[in-house]
């Protein structure tokens, strides 16, 4: 169930990637909510993480990534007023959404052990997923200068996030 959901969002993601291929790339207004939704999924993620896990790993991951997600969105949401930029909704930021229900649903089934690894494992899927598709697409694509510089950013922030929920997942075992 993990690997077709982790599947499942890179899927969603590579069809950005595909888009940005046969030059239809996506706009700034569309990259600026594929990256705030990326942050509110894991802002979701581990809010549910810090319900659910006892485990003192686990629960200060996720207070990482509530912490950190929320400045860069708050920091994206900034940038988007100045700008006088409305975030366009897309069918990547909806497949997001789609996709992070499911996984939420699967995740919330879980207890104990078994959902502290199913979360961190998500959590590195996500992240890799996350990251390529910042460093593939959506930085190249985006033509705005302030916005490239929060997503690259964003993307030394996120690859720290990988490599934590990486250390967790080996703690788990």
């Amino acid at each position: 169930m993990l690997m077709r959901g982790t599947a499942a969002l890179a899927a969603l993601v590579m069809s950005t990637i595909t888009a940005g291929a046969q030059g239809t790339k996506p706009n700034d207004a569309q990259i600026a909510h594929i990256a705030y939704t990326a942050g509110q999924i894991d802002i979701k993620a581990a809010e549910l993480a810090l319900q659910k896990s006892q485990n003192k790993e686990v629960r200060s991951f996720a207070e990482d990534m509530v912490r950190d997600h929320k400045a860069v969105n708050d920091k994206a949401l900034a940038l988007v007023k100045k700008l006088n930029v409305t975030p366009q909704d897309n069918d990547t930021s909806k497949g997001l959404v789609k996709q992070a229900d499911e996984k939420e649903a699967s995740l919330r089934k879980l207890n104990g052990a078994a959902f502290d690894k199913a979360y961190a494992e998500n959590e590195v899927g996500f992240h890799k997923t996350v990251n390529g598709a910042l460093e593939s697409t959506l930085i190249p694509s985006a033509s705005n200068p302030e916005l490239k510089d929060l997503l690259r950013t964003g993307l030394k922030i996120f690859q720290g996030h990988e490599q934590h929920a990486e250390h967790v997942v080996q703690a788990l075992r």
